[in-house]
């Protein structure tokens, strides 16, 4: 089928121009190679498709009946073709990203207004999850980015850096006589503590770091969103553990203040993840530049 295509796309050639000098001039070939091309068709077909006249030719019944397909065929194909070049030049195709509702908020959302102003045709498919779901979609083939709270230890995945974080702890003003001093981590889970669900990335690295301090954490309060841990500890409901890149707003305008520990959490990073199996499409690929150059 496949070392028929080409002989197939002559034959069309040659059934719309009804003429092989004609067929010849659209297709770049000489007559000869044409007229050799429609034969060999012929042969392989064991069947008439053209009945030559002094004036041209013309489809024979087998002629018409193939051409019927095959001419919607070699469109499709060339359609398709088509569809991949304007891929490739980003004039259509779609970019699809996993992302927590955090770093959606606090990183994402510049980078994608940008990417839809340069190529607005390109359409979008984000899908808000944990990391581990994020992870997971990757896996599945649903996404083909996840912007992830790092680290990430999966040997089937590639990981990208992008911004470094550092996770604090912030409360309200009725427990500003804590910033007198700094505290230390004991002195700190003696306090009512508020923090995301276990299952979450952030959530897991602030306690596997205390772990290794010796101390086990036990919150009183535990929420699903970043966002939820600001306005509670802004309403004085405990000491919450943030982020402290995404918590500026709410620092500066002292909403909330930094609790100083005698030992910081270690900074750790948010970035990208791909299969390492899978290449990235060419959306993906110019998201991915245009988030690194920005960051430079």
């Amino acid at each position: 089928m496949i070392a028929k295509l080409d002989l197939y796309k002559v034959f069309c050639e040659v059934a719309k121009c009804q003429s092989f000098s004609k067929a010849a001039k659209e297709l770049y070939m000489t007559q000869p190679a044409v007229s050799q091309s429609i034969m060999q068709l012929e042969a392989e077909l064991d069947v008439r498709l053209f009945t030559r006249t002094s004036k041209g030719v013309s489809l024979t019944y087998e002629g018409h009946l193939l051409f019927e397909y095959i001419y919607s065929a070699v469109n499709l194909i060339e359609v398709g073709e088509k569809k991949i070049f304007e891929a490739k030049g980003l004039m259509m195709g779609e970019l699809k990203i996993g992302v927590g509702d955090t770093i959606s908020k606090h990183f994402l959302l510049p980078y994608l207004e940008k990417f839809h102003d340069l190529y607005p045709n390109v359409k979008l498919k984000i899908i808000n999850r944990t990391t581990l779901e994020t992870c997971n979609l990757l896996k599945s083939g649903e996404i083909e980015l996840a912007i992830c709270n790092l680290p990430i230890e999966d040997p089937s995945l590639e990981v990208k850096k992008c911004m470094d974080v550092h996770d604090i702890f912030v409360c309200g003003d009725k427990y500003k006589e804590l910033l007198v001093k700094p505290l230390s981590i004991e002195e700190l889970i003696k306090l009512p503590l508020i923090f995301l669900e276990p299952k979450s990335n952030s959530r897991q690295y602030v306690e596997k770091f205390m772990i290794s301090k010796g101390v086990k954490i036990f919150p009183e309060i535990e929420l699903g969103s970043h966002d939820l841990l600001l306005e509670f500890a802004k309403i004085n409901l405990g000491i919450a553990c943030v982020i402290k890149e995404f918590s500026k707003d709410y620092l500066q305008n002292h909403l909330l203040y930094q609790v100083e520990l005698t030992g910081e959490i270690p900074k750790r990073t948010i970035g990208f993840c791909f299969l390492k199996s899978v290449s990235l499409s060419s959306s993906s690929k110019r998201f991915v530049e245009i988030v690194e150059s920005n960051l430079e």
